[in-house]
């Protein structure tokens, strides 16, 4: 799991790719769930988090240049 800072050193063509990742991983999670049982069941919870933490970053950062590009 990642914390917020490291989620700030990537670059966005990282945190998209990190959101796929991620998504990904829940998606399997999820659909493995109703078959074997699995023992971590915090997995989707913690890959839910990081996605927003993702996601949020992402989104700080293209309001951040939006603004940037209206203020000149």
């Amino acid at each position: 799991m990642s914390n917020y800072k490291e989620i700030q050193k990537k670059s966005d063509k990282d945190l998209v790719a990190h959101v796929a990742e991620k998504r990904e991983e829940a998606r399997k999670f999820r659909f493995n769930v109703a078959g074997a049982g699995t023992r971590n069941v915090r997995a989707v919870r913690n890959a839910k988090k990081e996605i927003a933490r993702s996601l949020t970053e992402l989104n700080t950062r293209s309001k951040k240049t939006e603004s940037n590009e209206n203020s000149k």
